[in-house]
This record gives C-alpha cells, sequence and structure tokens, in this order.
C-alpha cells in the first residue's frame, strides 16, 4: 500500500503569520479613526480587515518581489493595497443582495455587525484607498512602476478581473454552464486577483518579461487549484470549520467544477494544476520555496 506524503507547511505558516502581524501594524498606522461622523465607516473598514484570513494575496506579493530583491515595505504596501481590494470584495459578496452571508471568518458579517449601508460605503472605501496607497511614492520610488501597479490592479480587480466574474455567478443560477464557462468565471471573480498579486511582485521588480510570464502562468493554475480546493471544502467541510455557511452554491443551483467533473475528477485536476505550477518555477532554484509550499497548500488545506 501506498503511504500518503505528509506536506511541512510550517516555513509558509510562519511566513504567513509573519506578514499578518506587518499588515495589521500597516493597516493600524494607515487608517486610525478619525473624530466626527466619518468615524462609523473608518470603524467598519477596520473591522473588516482585522477580521482575519490567509492574507494569502499581500503574502503573494511579497514572495514574488523577494525573488528580486525588491524592498520589504514596498512588497507589503502593495500586499496592502490588494488586501484591501480583497476585503472590500467580501463586504458586498455578503450583503443581503449578493450572496447574503451572515458570518464570514466566524465572526458576524460587515452589514450584520453594523448595518447594510455603512457596509456598502466601507466596501466602497476600501477599493478606494487601495488605490491610494499604490499611488503613493512610499510603495515604490519610480513612478513608472506605481503606474504599472495601478494599471494592473485595476484591470484585475474590474470588469475585466473580480466584478465581471461577480457577475457572470450571479448570473450562473440555475444555468447549465459548460467546462470552459466555469472556468473563466473562476478565473475572473478568484483567479484574477490572485494572478495580479503575483504579477505586482514582479512589476516591484522590475522582472524580465520571460520571468513575469512564468509567475503568471504560475499563478493561474495556483488560482484555478485554490478555486477547485475551494469547492471541494464547501462540499466536504463543516460551517464551523471554514468559519462561514457551506453548501450556499449547490442549494443555488450553480455549476461549478466539482459538480461538472465529480470529486474524484476534481481532486485528480487540482494536482495536475499543482504539479504545473511547480514547474513554473524551477527557473527560480531555492529562492522560490515559499511560492512551492503555497501551491502545494492549496490542494492540501482543510479550511
Amino acid at each position: 500500500m501506498m503511504l500518503k506524503k505528509v506536506y511541512d507547511f510550517s516555513a509558509l505558516e510562519t511566513a504567513l503569520t509573519d506578514i499578518s502581524g506587518e499588515l495589521e501594524e500597516t493597516f493600524d498606522a494607515l487608517l486610525p479613526v478619525p473624530d466626527g461622523g466619518d468615524a462609523k465607516v473608518v470603524e467598519a473598514m477596520r473591522y473588516a480587515l482585522f477580521a482575519g484570513g490567509k492574507r494569502l494575496r499581500p503574502f503573494l506579493v511579497r514572495a514574488t518581489a523577494d525573488l528580486f530583491g525588491v524592498s520589504r515595505t514596498s512588497s507589503l504596501r502593495a500586499g496592502a493595497a490588494l488586501e484591501c481590494i480583497h476585503t472590500y470584495s467580501l463586504v458586498h459578496d455578503d450583503l443581503p443582495a449578493m450572496d447574503d452571508d451572515d458570518l464570514r471568518r466566524g465572526k458576524p458579517t460587515v452589514h450584520k455587525a453594523f448595518d447594510e449601508a455603512t457596509a456598502i460605503l466601507a466596501g466602497d472605501a476600501l477599493l478606494t484607498f487601495a488605490f491610494e496607497i499604490l499611488a503613493d511614492e512610499s510603495t515604490h520610488a519610480d513612478p513608472r512602476v506605481r503606474a504599472a501597479l495601478v494599471s494592473l490592479i485595476a484591470r484585475a480587480s474590474g470588469h475585466h478581473g473580480m466584478v465581471g466574474g461577480q457577475m457572470l455567478d450571479l448570473d450562473a443560477e440555475d444555468k447549465t454552464l459548460g467546462e470552459q464557462e466555469i472556468i473563466r468565471l473562476q478565473q475572473m471573480k478568484t483567479g484574477a486577483l490572485i494572478v495580479s498579486s503575483v504579477e505586482a511582485g514582479a512589476v516591484l521588480g522590475k522582472a524580465s518579461p520571460h520571468a513575469r510570464h512564468a509567475l503568471v502562468a504560475y499563478a493561474r493554475a495556483v488560482g484555478l487549484a485554490f478555486q477547485i480546493a475551494d469547492d471541494l471544502l464547501d462540499h466536504t467541510a463543516s460551517e464551523a470549520e471554514m468559519g462561514k455557511a457551506t453548501g450556499k452554491d449547490a442549494d443555488a443551483g450553480k455549476e461549478t467544477l466539482l459538480s461538472l467533473w465529480g470529486e474524484d475528477r476534481a481532486r485528480e485536476q487540482a494536482r495536475i494544476l499543482t504539479e504545473q505550477a511547480l514547474g513554473y518555477l524551477e527557473e527560480f532554484g531555492d529562492k522560490a520555496e515559499l511560492l512551492r509550499d503555497v501551491a502545494q497548500f492549496a490542494i492540501h488545506r482543510r479550511r
């Protein structure tokens, strides 16, 4: 009988813990609660930002930027901007008009902890705050790099990427989608921001076109593997394990790669994607070890 390989993610977990702490310090400094009537929206922004989570996107920025010797301040600020965008998307996704969720990361969602109007405004403010961070010269001394980051992340988070994917997802209820339609939806809704996190590190490091292409290919494979793993966890894990409601896609009649392929094929496809992702990192040698860990973590995580 073949023994199942056990992966050691301790280095990755340490790195994720480290960047989570640095992010919270950064947000604490960048986003103090003001005096006056606007305090409530900032409190809601902070509530969402400090709710925890894997901090995967900021980590991907840093791990990629480290390949090119980028300063930690630059990668942390770019990662903070991406975390603001990711967090805004969760705040809006949880609203009654969207997924109508009461829990996020085991805590009441923003519209439950505050109110619906405040949640909308907090999401809007997080999105715009992200670009304020990116455009500041503290993020990078070269204005061309800052402009490239703004363009890259705006495209990934807007109608070409995350927002467009969310629209496709809302429109997918009780529709029969083919494999390529589902993949496109997931690459836009979830994958685009993951890809832009990796690509942002390459932009900060002024990477060669060849290196940037390899990293984008890695990120696309990892992003789709993460989404397949999310679908599997949504199908197999409990609400307590996930910290949010599970089984909602199935209840809404939404097609996923899991519903299309079945559990065994979905797991195999996630494994293949992970192997592809690892292949794209070969040219970076040992420097990319944490990025390799992310690829394995995508399909072996439990929440």
